[in-house]
């Protein structure tokens, strides 16, 4: 990039560069503060350039929503069909994993932080966020526990709940570490951190007197 201007990308790279320039406007700007003309410049294009592929910047935030969250969900749901053979353990072990690698990503931040600060000001954006995100979420989630508890691996518990916890737990964790309010003292790894985590979620959702599965 040189004075703030991408060089030019090939026409069909034109989607993927203008997304690109939206994560960095909406990360320093904000949804309501950022333009068109702005993300128009970032990427190097007219801002007429945009129109022809997202109508507006909601087009372009819930883009950006499904190349980050809904892109992880799909995985996680396609590996769910897929490994039916491993046990729920495993699959949630593995689940988390793709979850901590996601919510560590400088893209996934800046959704999130959009998320918390200003999607309540956005109606249509806040119902696509609950349809697309959170509601799939939550029966992919109910899901997985369900099978858990049903294997006797995880403890009677609400799954909504058990998924509510897990997912807010590695979500504002990463958010934390991020920002620098909670930064983990060296010599810390994310591997080290990721091991805290499930380690702790796993014990919280074992069944009563048994050993934490997936335990590290």
């Amino acid at each position: 990039m040189r004075n703030g201007v991408k060089w030019r990308r090939l026409p069909e790279e034109r989607p993927q560069q203008i997304l690109e320039a939206a994560f960095e406007v909406f990360g320093e700007h904000g949804l309501a503060g950022a333009r068109l003309e702005d993300i128009a410049r970032r990427a190097g294009v007219a801002k007429g350039t945009i129109y022809l592929y997202f109508p507006n910047k909601e087009a372009l935030f819930k883009e950006m929503i499904r190349q980050t969250v809904i892109a992880h969900l799909e995985r996680s749901e396609r590996d769910f069909v897929a490994d039916r053979g491993a046990s729920a353990t495993d699959q949630l072990r593995d689940y988390m994993r793709g979850l901590w690698s996601l919510t560590r990503s400088p893209a996934y931040q800046v959704v999130m932080r959009l998320v918390i600060a200003e999607l309540q000001r956005f109606p249509e954006l806040m119902a696509f966020y609950w349809d697309e995100v959170v509601s799939r979420k939550r029966q992919f989630l109910d899901r997985l526990f369900r099978r858990g508890i049903e294997a006797g691996e995880f403890r009677p518990i609400d799954p909504h709940v058990a998924g509510r916890m897990m997912a807010s737990m590695f979500a504002m964790h990463a958010l934390w570490v991020s920002s620098g309010v909670c930064a983990p003292t060296p010599p810390t790894t994310d591997e080290e951190l990721f091991e805290q985590l499930t380690d702790f979620f796993f014990h919280a959702v074992a069944p009563v007197g048994a050993i934490a599965p997936g335990s590290a």
